[in-house]
């Protein structure tokens, strides 16, 4: 089902009714912390201090986040998973939807909220996210939630690294050192802290918890159980499905899960938990790669733990092909079908660049919103969005399917801004690529699609999508492998520009923030008319395609 514009608008103000206003205040600057026992660094925190606080919010509240920058480089803040209805000026990806923040301005960004789940808020400009910028963003119910718990419990995992993300590019991108660079091994976090000094969990007898578990690395991986406990996952990326047993949950790098554990009857004993960070794609080191955390939930302190035993072919891992949607929502019928194929080439920057269909994402000058916004009926013309933006524009309210590709050795977590999707199929490549993979089996959904906004797309498979374009504004797909993003993997779309021009306007404060850096907030991607893209760098052609 879908709304229109005025009906969405109409719901949002009646929301802002029933809420609150929470504000939160951050100046976000650098600090030195030694997050992982291998030594001080320089960082990214909030108010002098890293981990930053989560923040909490409920529907049909207003947020309220001032930014202050204390860096040396422009920053913006992404409310991940929110779809930013009618405020897509808020979605917060630096050269996307806004001009980044510059060192020592600030600025507020206020939104109704309008979707309760387990989200997360992270930097969106230089990968700032990467070096500590990110914390968790939790929507209540406003009421009772259709799935009843008695306490909520939130846990955070990263990745983090003894170099920062800067370095990281420097050496993936310089076309004068070996490609790939060497794997960094990284360590992990449990709740902003060192995961070997995680604190317990506590339960009490009888009652049911809801863990919420939030994937916020750049790189890696976890794997979550608790043995001797049964786990029910309800919600996936801030959409909640029908309850589904499952023994663990595998999270990808900015997929967050919500699962469902009632504690035993009895407190006579203590159990662990086990947050396992690991990729596939690096080489196995005992003890450094996979990494093994252990937690403590404790029942009664001075009770003796129950060992867990080791993973077999019975244990049940949750697969989202497995799970339906709450709401009952039937698979989309298709309007349009679009193919993206992924692929890593060298360049003739003699950089090696991660693709879609041949073209390799690069920021544009001015703003893709404000092009979308300025350039009159011209915004119908995907080519105004410059030669890099690999703008594709959608009509209001058709029905997108997108079926990816990923013929190389690699897996991609792809986000969708602005929306979910409901995922209905795998299956292989099918000779796409260097290796034949025809081993992989077709996997449909059966029944109810389950939807979220972060897919990952495993080596040698696609993956099928399907999603509504009823929300105006301009919206990226992009891996949330950072490394993978700065190496140019993203697009974007262009949804409903006729219409996002009649409802939406840039506030003024917002357009500022171009205004200090010289940067145009009308014309094409270059700042100019037409098709004139004079100012944007020269587009970088295929040298040799390596997947």
């Amino acid at each position: 089902m879908w709304m229109s514009v005025p009906v969405i608008l109409t719901l949002l103000q009646a929301l802002a009714v029933l809420g609150r206003r929470v504000v939160v205040n951050w100046d976000v600057g650098y600090v030195d912390i030694d997050r992982d026992g291998y030594g001080s660094r320089r960082a990214i925190g909030v108010n002098g201090v890293l981990p930053i606080p989560p923040v909490r919010v409920t529907v049909g509240d207003t947020l309220a986040l001032t930014v202050h920058n204390s860096l040396n480089l422009t920053t913006s803040i992404h409310a991940h998973g929110l779809f930013q209805k009618g405020t897509n000026y808020m979605d917060g990806a630096a050269s996307t939807t806004q001009c980044g923040i510059p060192p020592g301005s600030q600025f507020t960004y206020e939104y109704v909220v309008q979707q309760a789940g387990t989200f997360w808020l992270h930097a969106h400009d230089h990968h700032q996210n990467v070096d500590g910028l990110r914390t968790p963003l939790v929507v209540y119910d406003r009421g009772s939630p259709p799935i009843k718990y008695d306490e909520d419990i939130l846990l955070s995992f990263e990745d983090w690294y003894t170099e920062t993300f800067t370095e990281r590019v420097r050496i993936t991108l310089d076309p004068s050192l070996p490609f790939p660079p060497p794997h960094g091994i990284g360590f992990g976090l449990i709740n902003g802290i060192n995961g070997n000094l995680t604190k317990p969990i506590h339960f009490q007898p009888g009652r049911t918890y809801r863990l919420r578990l939030i994937n916020m690395s750049s790189t890696r991986w976890f794997q979550f159980s608790l043995p001797g406990h049964a786990m029910r996952v309800i919600e996936i990326d801030g959409m909640y499905t029908e309850p589904l047993d499952v023994d663990g949950v595998d999270i990808a790098p900015a997929q967050r899960y919500s699962v469902l554990v009632t504690a035993h009857s009895t407190s006579s004993y203590n159990y662990h938990f086990n947050a396992t960070m690991y990729a596939t794609f690096i080489p196995v080191e005992p003890g450094l790669s996979p990494r093994i955390f252990i937690g403590d939930i404790i029942y009664h302190q001075g009770a003796p733990f129950v060992q867990p035993g080791s993973y077999d072919d019975s244990f049940i891992w949750a697969n989202d092909i497995n799970l339906h949607a709450l709401d009952q929502e039937p698979a989309l019928p298709v309007d349009r079908s679009l193919e993206l194929v992924i692929g890593i080439s060298l360049y003739s920057t003699g950089q090696h660049l991660v693709h879609f269909n041949n073209i390799t994402y690069a920021p544009p000058i001015t703003p893709t919103l404000y092009t979308a916004l300025g350039m009159g009926n011209m915004a119908m013309d995907e080519q105004v969005y410059g030669p890099q933006a690999h703008a594709i524009v959608l009509k209001h309210n058709e029905v997108i399917e997108l079926v990816i590709y990923n013929p190389e050795d690699a897996l991609h977590p792809l986000h969708l801004h602005g929306h979910t999707f409901q995922i209905t199929e795998y299956g292989p490549t099918n000779g796409l690529g260097p290796n034949n993979a025809t081993a992989f089996p077709v996997v449909k959904n059966n029944g109810i699609p389950a939807k979220r906004d972060t897919v990952v797309v495993q080596p040698y498979q696609y993956v099928r999508l399907r999603f509504r374009a009823n929300n105006p504004g301009v919206w990226m797909l992009r891996c949330h492998m950072d490394i993978h993003f700065a190496m140019g993997m993203a697009l974007t779309f262009i949804e409903a520009p006729e219409v996002l021009q009649k409802t939406q306007k840039v506030p003024p404060d917002m357009l500022e923030l171009c205004a200090k850096q010289g940067v145009k907030t009308t014309g094409n991607a270059a700042g100019n008319q037409g098709l004139n893209f004079t100012g944007l760098p020269p587009v970088p052609t295929i040298v040799l395609r390596e997947a």
